[in-house]
Order: structure tokens, then C-alpha cells, then sequence
């Protein structure tokens, strides 16, 4: 089985629709949080500022999710993320939600590296050899 890394999260009142049940909407905003937790278990960050003031960020290129079963206010979910492909300037991670046994829903995002200016419009750049070593690592795991 893929290694993956795992959070959990409980549904807030604010998360849900007027049934209770989770907005579709707060499963993308689930999605970043795990995204963001995983970067930070591996030592990294979402937006990592340079020595030249320039920003190394990962802004979306795709992103979707498919919702299985209902998860309502006050279940406790848990995230599962893995690293489903690793290009040479993006990422496509891969989001299991499960309320128990059961997966409630399942997304995935693709990222890309890119440089970020002040006045300057985003620049994809090939993923850094900091951020490379770390995923090729975890993307090994998920091979083994």
C-alpha cells in the first residue's frame, strides 16, 4: 500500500449547509490544509521566500473532488494525502476523506512550482532540488 500522509479535521458548524452536511466547497478548502500540513511535515513551505525577495509558491493548476456520502457537523474526518504524480515543475496530489471506515469523498489538485513577483506575472519553474529530494523521497514510498 502507498505510504500517505494523514490529518484529521473535524466538520465546524460553518463548514456545513443548512442540512448539517458539508458544503462541497469546504472539502477544496480541506484539501489546501492538508496540502500546507504535508509541506510542513516534510520541512517546506507552500511559499518560501528566497534571498532575493522572490517567492517560490505552488498555485493551483486543477483541482476537482467527487463526494461519495454525506459527512455532517462534528464528524471527525481524516485526510489522506499522497503524491500521485511528480512532474518536473508541478505536482498532482491526490485527497481520500474518510468519517470512519468510511471514504465520504476523494479529490486531487495539481500544483505548480512557480516563482512569484510583485509586478510580474507567475513564472513556472522546474521544482527546486530542496523540494525535489523531499518528494522524490515520499513519491519512493509510494512505489515500495
Amino acid at each position: 500500500m502507498a505510504a500517505q500522509f494523514v490529518i484529521r479535521r473535524r466538520v465546524e458548524f460553518f463548514d456545513t449547509d443548512m442540512a448539517g452536511i458539508i458544503h462541497f466547497s469546504s472539502y477544496y478548502r480541506y484539501m489546501e490544509e492538508a496540502e500546507h500540513a504535508f509541506f510542513r511535515s516534510l520541512g517546506l513551505s507552500v511559499m518560501q521566500k528566497r534571498d532575493d525577495g522572490v517567492v517560490v509558491g505552488w498555485p493551483r493548476v486543477s483541482a476537482s473532488c467527487s463526494f461519495e456520502a454525506p459527512a455532517r457537523f462534528e464528524d471527525e474526518l481524516e485526510i489522506r494525502v499522497s503524491v500521485e504524480r511528480k512532474g518536473v515543475k508541478s505536482l498532482t496530489m491526490r485527497y481520500e476523506f474518510f468519517n470512519g471506515e468510511r471514504r465520504v469523498a476523494h479529490g486531487r489538485m495539481k500544483i505548480a512550482c512557480c516563482l512569484c513577483r510583485h509586478d510580474a506575472p507567475l513564472e513556472s519553474i522546474p521544482i527546486p532540488p530542496e523540494y525535489d529530494r523531499e518528494f522524490q523521497e515520499e513519491q519512493g514510498a509510494n512505489n515500495e
